[in-house]
């Protein structure tokens, strides 16, 4: 037998005691396949691959089960048995139903069963449910404080944690109603809008995305409207790019690896960390703090203006910024607690949306043209995403945990 075969016996052997092992141990297993078997990382890797020994430190019991950490706060011992019974019956159930089915996570079916008996043990028992809790809370606390280490320079890091999503100021309109209690694991989003000169990066790239090669199905007409062919007008590098459409700004934030922030995580970071005042600062504002209402009388440079508590610049005016979500005029009234978004999947990108989708998407911040009450990190909008228009810019988010 060789050393590549006594290599495969000894995983195949591990992999009839369990289908998943810690990241530890396969790193282990890795180690062992080049300084005992003499095959290359790469090699091994792939041997693990085929023979279905999956990574399973990092399963999260509770989603494996479908409610949250929140959902047994209030419960006794007896009730949080019986509601993990209960889940575990009706997914264990759905498994079976499924036959010898590949799931959309790489696990097989029989994988799938065997976590979900691990999640019903770790669960139904105090001692251990507890340890299940406090190991996901130090993952979260791990994972938050590298994130704080390795946040890029021209991003700003939004911690995890609620905050009050709305309005109800007596200049609040009913689209902000009702106010309510939003929790947003942590993201990272831009500083400043996205720029000129950061835009003519992105169709240099890719000349798809050149205002003569755009396809007309993602814009109206209007796209780059003010450039000339692929270049931005003369002395306006660092301000921010408009006349984008949804499309435009989905496809610029694919290509540097971000993505549009949700409306919620938009209203988070441009609030500062400060709770239930109009504007980043507090309940006034002036012509110091930012463009709005023809005070200056065109746009200006990004940054020209104080940042908020987050380090963000030009939340409020200069220009309009697209968001993720569809806009929903009733979505306050029926929005998830957590993580909300309205009307589109996150992990799409521009290629898996119609581009006969005419549904409108939001728009925060106003701009530079109108007055102060639209101004305000609540007020809401919504345009076609198709739509363009030279006081339409946008921003990038991404999330902490790809």
């Amino acid at each position: 037998m060789s050393k590549r075969d006594e290599f495969i016996t000894v995983i195949r052997t591990l992999r009839a005691a369990s289908p998943t092992i810690t990241d530890r141990q396969r790193i282990g297993l890795l180690q062992q396949a080049v300084q005992n078997y003499g095959l290359s990382a790469e090699d091994a890797s792939e041997i693990l691959k085929d023979l279905d020994l999956a990574v399973g430190e990092d399963v999260n019991y509770f989603e494996v089960l479908g409610f949250s950490i929140d959902d047994i706060h209030s419960l006794n011992e007896d009730a949080i048995v019986n509601l993990v019974e209960i889940a575990h019956k009706k997914y264990y159930s759905d498994s079976l139903r499924a036959g010898g089915r590949i799931r959309p996570d790489g696990k097989t079916e029989e994988q799938w069963r065997t976590i979900l008996n691990q999640a019903r043990d770790t669960l139904q028992n105090p001692q251990k449910r507890w340890g299940h809790i406090a190991s996901l809370k130090d993952k979260k606390r791990s994972l938050y404080k590298e994130s704080i280490s390795s946040t890029p320079d021209d991003m700003a890091l939004i911690p995890t944690g609620d905050f009050q999503m709305g309005s109800h100021d007596e200049k609040a309109y009913e689209d902000e109603k009702p106010v309510h209690t939003v929790y947003l694991e942590a993201f990272y989003i831009d500083k400043y809008p996205v720029t000129n000169n950061k835009y003519q990066a992105f169709i240099d790239a890719n000349p798809q995305w050149h205002k003569r090669h755009i396809r007309k199905e993602y814009h109206n007409g209007g796209y780059l409207r003010h450039w000339r062919g692929n270049n931005y007008p003369s002395g306006e590098a660092d301000h921010p790019v408009v006349n984008v459409s949804w499309y435009a700004a989905m496809a610029y934030a694919e290509w540097v690896g971000k993505r549009l922030p949700t409306e919620a995580e938009w209203e988070k970071a441009a609030r500062g960390g400060i709770a239930g005042k109009k504007y980043p600062w507090g309940d006034t504002i002036d012509p110091t703090q930012a463009n709005y209402d023809w005070n200056i009388g065109e746009i200006t440079s990004v940054g020209n203006y104080p940042a908020n508590g987050y380090g963000l610049h030009d939340v409020c005016g200069n220009v309009w910024e697209w968001c993720f979500d569809v806009y929903d005029a009733d979505f306050y009234r029926s929005a998830a607690r957590q993580n909300p978004i309205s009307g589109v999947n996150i992990a799409d990108g521009v290629i898996n949306h119609s581009i006969n989708d005419e549904l409108a998407r939001v728009l925060r911040g106003g701009s530079w043209r109108i007055r102060d009450a639209f101004v305000r990190v609540a007020n809401r909008n919504g345009e076609a995403p198709t739509f363009t228009l030279d006081v339409i810019g946008f921003r990038c988010a991404r999330s902490v945990i790809l």
